[in-house]
């Protein structure tokens, strides 16, 4: 997909717009390196633009001849030159031009070449440097030489050239002729091997001829494209031919990169692309241009980028080539404006670099990496790299690895790639691979490259590479050559490696911190620095910089590596900067940087030796002192200067050495090489003299020789010779040449022989001279006699001179020549004398030989004393023969055994006499035992007499069945046993175990070989012992094998013995106390049950604990199973901290469980609070009741669950009923709301009158069904059921219940006891008397019929006289005894109390006295008696238990409040209407002390006395006011507690001063309390409590937080009041607090009679629970007041 953008260039005079007639750009061309685009018009001026369309030049083109005018010729052809600073210019008039246009904009333009042609040029190419490509009109294709300034044909043919183009890699051409022809010529087919010459005939002439890089596309007239491949067959086919918009196509140009082709026709470009994968061309959609009439020209930009094209009327079209574009990190631009061409630009400086695949592959995703320097880009087949900084670009052949290529841009020149253990290395700008070797380390501080880092002399590349093979090898390779340059092996790690810039040397350090310089040329390697911890070369030289522990070390010449120069350092290196002249190490030292410059001198020396220039390296060492260091690199240079003929600076170098021979010698060969320079030019050097002279210098004589002879010196040569005593080369030179001198050489070389005293030398020149007699002497002399011998033996004559003889045999014998002595006596025939000599010389050979000719006699002596000769040199191989022709059998056969000749020696043997083979027969056999040849061995040791070593040798062996088959054979049992025993006691010793087995398990003594294998730890053998010969002990065994190894630390061999012998349990435990849980865990898994591995698993857990226990048990899923498993074995603590980690939902689980545990420990007050934490307080409560804690139940029950409260009250019920404590046990059962379960616990206990009490107080429902059983019961007891009743009934009579017990006497029926049943209608008749006051008549009528069925007259008239004054009409003093029969109290009661009870009961209506209105008005009044008494009257009658209490009072107050009174005094009327009107007082009275009596503190007792309060004009107000407020204060409400007793006061104040006048009664608006109040008589609180009042009030004034308001309710008003303020409404008053009733109420039988429904709940708790009589008294005398208690089934909420 093409994307075109449209620029129209500046063409023709300027105008931006097409021409209105014909004026065609005839040809266009853009320059290789894409900065300049030429334009040639139909005027023939070269335009010139840069990249982005402005024009920057321009010039016009000349005719061939001037006289033609500039009119007579057109511009066909126009080509830039690779360089970009030139243009070729086809012509019509037969000429080409070449301009040099230079390479900045406005140079000048000048024509540095013309080629003349024979016909017109239609078209040119300049594919490569100094080449221009041109056809001709005439058909001829050429090639113009710019640098020879020739041209030459490449092919011809008979038609017009209309087109010429070339290949992408510009290597070859294609022309195209009028006939249709097309041609291809290769400059080089890079290995393509396609054809060369006419390659296809077009239908017609191709004008559209491009050569893309997969086939070749031509277009003409015909409307028709045709693409052809690589030899011409037809691919593809276009027809546009039945287009009828289209026209004749008439020029083409293909992308750089070969991928798409442009056509151009009238107005129309068309595309094709070629597509890889379909191996064939695509067609794109066409760019239409209207008006353009015909496209003339076009150009593609080499970068890609831009296409061009010229059109008829003057305009080129520039058009915008891209597949995509990308922003790569907001830095670079990538544009792809071909599948295999990619341009980067540099966004921030605008740089631009083409990427491009020469091979037209497509480019993958182009990635910049190293620092946004380098290019990485990946194509199908091969990788493309580049550099932005240097613009060298690379494409190397790469198998697709999948992108897993690791890339390092650390060497400037050289990208190393790391894939799959193989490191390849790129050269930047070089097409192919640099190197490629295989190594496992890929840090760039293990490999080292040197690619022509400095140029040596004679070195036109130098590349190499130092890698590491494997940790401890270092490989150094050639690059350049691709052979190995050599192998550092070391005994250390390698951490680091470098090689020199000149990649002769290589620095590396091992892990030990030693540092080794290794020289490739020479391949040694030395260690130069310890503890090395830091090391550099220094830039552009050979200079090392290392640091060692506080030592900075420097080498300045490292040919010399122990010449080190040294300074302490106080901190470390860090870097190393050579700039200007100045080389400085930069040291860190603490927080500050310290610079060390180094001796730029030194460093200079290296770098002049580098560069070859000798003599500046002389001046510099000149102007240093002479140290080793100095030393060493004048020696450097005196090697160098030599190699390079440098002659004076090698004498002033071996002069400065002290080397005063080599000096003088070179300072002669420079004057020599000085003369021949000024004679003949040149620096002498090359003159054979000093040639000669330096292979002189460097030992090479033959070379010196070689030039003297070229040059025919041969004196020269000859006094070389001489001069260095070197005779022989001198008269072989002399007789190779001819020379005169010949004969004197020779004697001056015999006189220097004799001279020097090498007589040696001499006798050998006499003796080629032959002058033997000479020669001897001479030799003789040389105390060389043997060759004295030698040369005579050769010589008759000379052995014929006697006297030579004797002098020659003299001296052969002193000098111990024996053998050459008795040579020489044989030959002249001394047989005596020579066979003395060679028996002294040891010729044994010659002396037998010599004697059996001779001496025969002596032949067997020789024969023993050769042997003995032999043996003493070790040769008894060969001394046994000749013992054997000596016939001495003895020394033979020693000698056969010495030499291990053992069938030699049996032979032997067997043929000498038993005493004398005895002792040798067992050393045979050993022989034949070590090699396992036991039959033999026997056999022997049999024949030695020694069977037991036989035995040993079968035992030894393993053979025990033959060693037991020839004991037997040979000894008694007895004592093969004991043999066998002792044997394998001895290879115990020796550790030969299993031997010692056989041993043992052969004499059938196995328990021994267990004992042993036991005693050697040897537990493997033992075991198979043990299952083989006591398989009933093999558990055992194992077991306890387990434990020893155990204890020894051997716990893999233990855990097989514990599984053998089925104990992994123990495996397990070992493991544990090991601290090994991966195997304890793995034995219980393979070998424990189901759950074992579990428990391993928590126990492994909990020696972690902590996170890494979660973490475990999480990875087994066993998280929750251990938190269980902990809390039930007790160890919470783990249980807790595993819960808080992860399961915090486990949490109150483990508290329930941890609870138990403490419960069970007896610890009640821990596991109370883990109950609670454990969010089951249910489970504390029955703890304690199990435990019979009931007030820590109770507590808990209270506090934590409430709906438990029941329970423990039941719990302590039943205990308390085992007891005996049944009121305490049914006051319990009341609380709990249970009254049926007292009356079943009374019911089972037998105390029926309890369970019919109970039930008739609390479960009247069921009274009927208890009486009835009860009847039932009695009934069955028959006596003992009328004791029984009259128990009862007693029971009833002391519980106050007295109708029941009048039933109860009235159903005693026991004729045969008169005195019973008298005593019972007795208590009838009292107790129903008691009662008649209400019941009237019936009773006194019910009791008659009694008595008269008894036959007891006298006492119905008794019972019916009692009933009379019940109602009113009996006597007098019968009346008396009963109203005064509660005055028995301590004292009388007083008259007035009688006379108005008296009256009262007789109805009449009269005053009382003073005492009884003093007695019911004076509450509180201070008599103390008063108050007592009234307490008395209304509520205690019940309080003195054995005696009567004030009945009469009782009644009284019930019977006014129904209205039988009659009119009585004002005091006691104003009383009774207090009672009557609802108020209640004497009831509040009453109560108030009840519940202070009962709970002091209770909020009941504070609103009762804040109730009365209402009433302060009949109580003493002062006195009122006190108590309310003391109470509220006691309860908390300091608010109302402020008031009251600010009220006191103010009523103590008032009493003082004799009148309320001063009274505010701000505070009691719209209340109840009245403000008119008599005026107490004197105060009734004392003087100190009223001082703590007045301060405490003092002090809450102060309080910012009192409000000194009364409280209020939902009505708006004052709570304890009972009208409403607003309203006016009147609540009724609670009976036990005098509060209002406002709702939650409980109604009374009698109407108006209503309390608080919590108030009363509270009281009737209070009443059950305390068991006070008094409380039983007010609950009777409220139930009485009020008509009758509300109904039993009450709630306590």
């Amino acid at each position: 997909v093409w994307t075109f953008g449209l620029t129209i260039f500046q063409t023709g005079n300027g105008c931006v717009f097409f021409q209105d007639g014909a004026a065609k750009v005839t040809c266009m061309a853009w320059s290789y390196n894409n900065a300049k685009f030429a334009v040639c018009t139909v005027d023939r001026v070269v335009l010139l633009y840069d990249e982005h369309g402005e024009r920057r030049d321009k010039f016009s083109t000349k005719p061939a001849d001037a006289k033609y005018g500039r009119k007579s010729y057109m511009v066909k052809g126009m080509a830039f030159s690779p360089d970009s600073t030139k243009i070729a210019i086809g012509q019509t008039d037969n000429i080409i031009y070449v301009y040099k246009i230079g390479e900045e904009w406005g140079d000048k333009k000048v024509i540095c070449n013309k080629f003349i042609q024979t016909s017109a040029v239609t078209c040119l190419l300049w594919p490569a440097e100094n080449i221009i490509v041109f056809g001709l009109a005439e058909g001829k294709v050429r090639l113009a030489n710019t640098k020879t300034n020739k041209s030459s044909t490449i092919y011809g043919t008979d038609s017009f050239v209309v087109s010429l183009t070339s290949n992408v890699s510009g290597k070859g051409i294609l022309s195209g002729h009028a006939d249709g022809t097309i041609v291809r010529y290769f400059f080089d087919d890079e290995g393509s091997g396609e054809s060369q010459g006419k390659l296809v005939t077009h239908p017609c002439p191709p004008y559209a001829l491009t050569w893309a890089s997969s086939s070749i596309v031509a277009a003409g007239c015909d409307k028709k494209i045709i693409a052809y491949g690589k030899e011409g067959h037809i691919i593809q086919t276009f027809d546009y031919s039945r287009d009828p918009s289209e026209k004749e196509f008439t020029t083409a140009v293909t992308s750089p990169g070969g991928q798409s082709v442009v056509i151009g026709s009238y107005d129309r470009l068309r595309v094709l692309n070629w597509s890889p994968r379909r191996s064939a061309w695509e067609e794109a959609k066409p760019k239409e241009i209207a008006h353009l009439y015909t496209i003339t020209a076009l150009a593609w930009k080499r970068d890609g980028s831009r296409l061009c094209a010229g059109t008829l009327c003057g305009g080129v079209e520039q058009f915008d080539c891209c597949l995509r574009r990308s922003i790569y990190k907001n830095k670079f631009e990538m544009t792809y404006v071909g599948p295999s061409q990619v341009i980067v630009k540099n966004l921030s400086t605008g740089t631009r670099v083409v990427l491009k695949s020469h091979y037209g592959y497509e480019i993958d995703e182009v990635k910049i990496l190293g620092k946004e320097r380098y290019l990485v880009a990946h194509t199908s087949d091969t990788l493309l790299l580049g550099d932005l900084n240097s613009n060298k670009l690379s494409e190397v052949a790469w198998q697709g690895s999948g992108g897993n290529e690791k890339f390092f841009f650390d060497n400037e020149n050289v990208c190393m790639i790391f894939n799959a253990g193989e490191l390849t290395l790129v050269e930047y700008g070089s097409n192919e691979i640099l190197g490629s070797v295989r190594t496992e380390f890929m840090n760039p501080h293990l490999i080292s490259v040197r690619i022509n880092e400095r140029r040596q002399r004679g070195m036109e590349e130098n590349k190499r590479l130092a890698y590491l093979i494997d940790i401890k090898t270092i490989a150094a390779v050639d690059l350049v050559g691709g052979y190995n340059i050599g192998t550092i092996s070391h005994d250390s790690k390698i951490d680091w490696l470098e090689l020199n810039e000149t990649g002769h040397k290589l620095l590396f350090r091992d892990k030990k911190m030693r540092l080794q310089l290794y020289d490739i040329q020479s391949s040694t390697k030395t260690t130069i620095l310890n503890y090395c911890s830091y090391v550099q070369w220094v830039p552009g030289s050979d200079v090392v910089v290392a640091q060692n522990r506080n030592s900075l070390c420097i080498w300045y010449n490292n040919d010399a590596p122990e010449r080190v120069t040294m300074f302490p350092l106080k901190g470390d290196i860090v870097n190393l900067e050579r700039s200007n002249g100045k080389t400085e190490v930069i040291v860190a030292e603490g927080v500050n940087t310290v610079s060390y410059t180094l001796d730029e001198g030194l460093i200079e020396f290296g770098t002049a030796i580098d560069d070859g220039d000798y003599s500046r390296a002389a001046a510099f060492l000149e102007t240093l002192e002479m140290s080793t260091e100095t030393e060493a690199m004048w020696k450097t240079l005196s090697r160098l200067a030599l190699e390079a003929k440098q002659l004076h600076i090698a004498e002033r170098c071996f002069s400065a050495l002290g080397h005063v021979s080599k000096a003088r010698f070179l300072h002669e060969t420079n004057e020599i090489a000085d003369q021949v320079a000024k004679e003949y030019g040149g620096d002498g050097t090359d003159y054979y003299q000093v040639r000669a002279r330096l292979a002189m210098l460097e030992k090479n004589y033959k070379l010196a020789e070689m030039i003297f002879l070229e040059q025919n010196a041969v004196e020269e040569a000859m006094e070389m010779y001489q001069e260095l005593h070197m005779w022989e080369e001198c008269i072989v030179v002399a007789e190779a040449k001819g020379h005169p001198a010949v004969e004197k050489l020779r004697r001056g070389y015999y006189q220097w022989l004799l001279d020097t005293q090498q007589e040696e030398k001499a006798g050998e020149v006499q003796e080629s001279q032959g002058e033997h007699l000479a020669a001897v002497g001479l030799y003789l002399r040389a105390g060389l006699p043997a060759r004295a011998a030698r040369l005579a033996m050769a010589r008759d004559l000379l052995l014929a001179n006697g006297d030579v003889i004797n002098r020659i045999t003299t001296a052969l014998i002193k000098g111990e020549l024996y053998e050459q002595a008795g040579d020489l006596f044989e030959t002249i025939r001394n047989p005596q004398k020579a066979l003395e000599c060679y028996c002294k010389g040891c010729a044994f050979l010659k002396a037998v030989e010599l004697a059996r000719v001779a001496f025969p006699a002596e032949v067997l002596k020789l024969e023993e004393a050769w042997g003995d000769h032999l043996v003493q040199q070790k040769q008894l191989d060969a001394a046994i023969n000749h013992y054997i022709e000596a016939r001495c059998s003895v020394k033979a056969i020693e000698a056969a055994l010495g030499a291990r000749q053992w069938k030699k020696a049996i032979y032997i043997l067997d043929s000498q006499e038993k005493r004398i083979a005895v002792k040798y027969y067992p050393r045979i056999a050993q022989h034949y035992a070590a090699l396992q040849e036991f039959q033999i061995a026997e056999e022997l040791f049999i024949k030695g007499d020694r069977p037991k070593d036989a035995i040993d040798m079968y035992t030894q062996a393993g053979l025990w069945e033959q060693a037991h088959k020839l004991a037997t054979k040979c000894m008694r049992q007895e004592d093969v046993s004991v043999l066998y025993i002792t044997q394998a006691q001895e290879m115990e010793k020796q550790g030969k175990y299993k031997e010692a087995e056989r041993l043992y398990i052969t004499v059938e003594e196995p328990d021994l070989a267990i004992t042993m294998y036991k005693k050697c730890k040897m537990y493997d053998e033992m075991i198979r012992l043990v299952a083989k010969y006591h398989k009933d002990l093999l558990s055992d065994t194992h077991l306890h094998l387990g434990k020893e190894l155990a204890t020894e630390g051997r716990l893999q061999e233990a855990e097989y013995h514990y599984l053998e012998a089925k104990e992994w349990k123990a495996t397990v435990n070992m493991y544990r106390v090991n601290d090994m849980w991966e195997d304890a865990y793995r034995v219980a898994k393979a070998h424990g049950g189901a759950n074992s591995y579990k428990h391993v698993t928590y126990l492994w857990a909990k020696s972690l604990g902590g996170e890494a226990a979660v973490k475990l048990l999480n990875k087994f899923g066993l998280l929750e199973m251990a938190i269980d498993h902990a809390a039930d074995n007790g160890v919470f603590d783990f249980a807790f901290e595993l819960a808080r980690l992860s399961l915090k939902q486990k949490t109150p689980e483990i508290h329930l469980k941890y609870a138990m545990f403490l419960e069970d420990e007896g610890k009640f007050e821990e596991a109370e609070s883990e109950f609670i934490k454990a969010g089951k307080p249910k489970e504390a409560v029955l703890m304690f009741v199990h435990n019979q804690n009931w007030d820590a139940a109770q507590r808990v029950a209270e506090a934590h669950d409430p709906d438990s409260v029941a329970d423990v009250l039941v719990g302590q019920a039943r205990f308390a009923f085992e007891q005996k404590e049944f009121q305490k046990a049914e006051a319990f059962l009341l609380r709990a709301q249970r009254p049926e379960l007292a009356v079943k616990y009374y019911k089972e206990a037998g105390m029926w009158s309890d369970a019919l009490r109970t039930c008739k107080e609390y479960v009247p429902s069921r009274l009927e069904v208890l009486q009835e059983e009860y009847d039932k019961e009695a009934a069955k007891k028959g006596t003992r059921g009328v004791e029984g009743m009259l128990e009862q009934a007693r029971q009833w009579e002391q519980a106050g219940e007295y109708a029941r017990a009048v039933d109860c006497y009235l159903k005693i029926q026991d004729p045969s006891n008169s005195q019973l049943m008298e005593k019972c209608w007795l208590k009838v008749r009292l107790r129903h008397w008691a009662l008649g006051i209400w019941a009237g008549v019936s009773g006194a009528q019910t009791l008659g019929v009694g008595l008269r069925t008894g036959q007891r007259e006298g006492r119905a008239l008794r019972g019916s006289d009692t009933g009379r004054w019940g109602s009113g009409q009996g006597s007098p003093g019968l009346r008396h005894w009963v109203l005064g029969y509660g005055q028995g109290r301590g004292r009388q009661g007083s008259p007035g109390i009688r006379h108005w009870a008296l009256g009262y009961g007789r109805g009449r209506g009269r005053q009382g006295s003073p005492g009884i209105r003093h007695w019911a008005l004076g509450y509180g009044r201070g008599s103390g008696q008063g108050s007592l008494e009234l307490r008395h009257w209304v509520l205690g009658y019940g309080q003195g238990r054995g005696r009567q209490g004030s009945l009469g009072i009782r009644h009284w107050v019930l019977g006014y409040g129904r209205g039988r009174g009659r009119q009585g005094s004002p005091g006691i009327r104003h009383w009774a209407l207090g009672i009557r009107t609802g108020s209640l007082s004497l009831i509040h009275v009453g109560s108030g002390w009840l519940s202070r009596h009962l709970c002091p503190q209770d909020v009941v007792a504070a609103k009762l006395s804040i109730s009365l309060l209402r009433h302060t004009e009949l109580i003493p107000a002062d006195k009122a006011f006190y108590e309310a407020g003391t109470a509220a204060k006691a309860v908390g409400w300091e608010n109302m507690a402020f008031i009251f007793l600010n009220r006191f006061l103010d009523l103590t104040d008032a009493i003082e001063e004799g009148t309320l006048d001063a009274l505010d009664h701000v505070d009691f608006q719209n209340t109840d309390i009245p403000f008119e109040v008599p005026l107490p008589a004197h105060q009734h609180v004392a003087e100190a409590t009223r001082e703590e009042i007045r301060d405490w009030v003092l002090t809450m004034s102060m309080d910012q937080r009192l409000e000194q308001v009364l409280p209020r309710d939902e009505r708006d008003t004052y709570e304890a009041s009972l009208v409403a303020a607003s309203t006016g409404v009147c609540s009724l008053p609670c009976l036990l607090t005098g509060y209002p009733v406002l709702r939650n109420k409980v109604e009374f039988k009698q109407p108006g009679k209503e309390a608080n429904k919590d108030t009363w709940n509270k009281f009737l708790m209070a009443v059950k629970t305390s068991h006070s009589p008094v409380c039983q008294d007010v609950l009777k005398f409220i139930g009485q007041w009020s008509g009758g208690l509300p109904s039993s089934s009450f709630s306590f909420q």
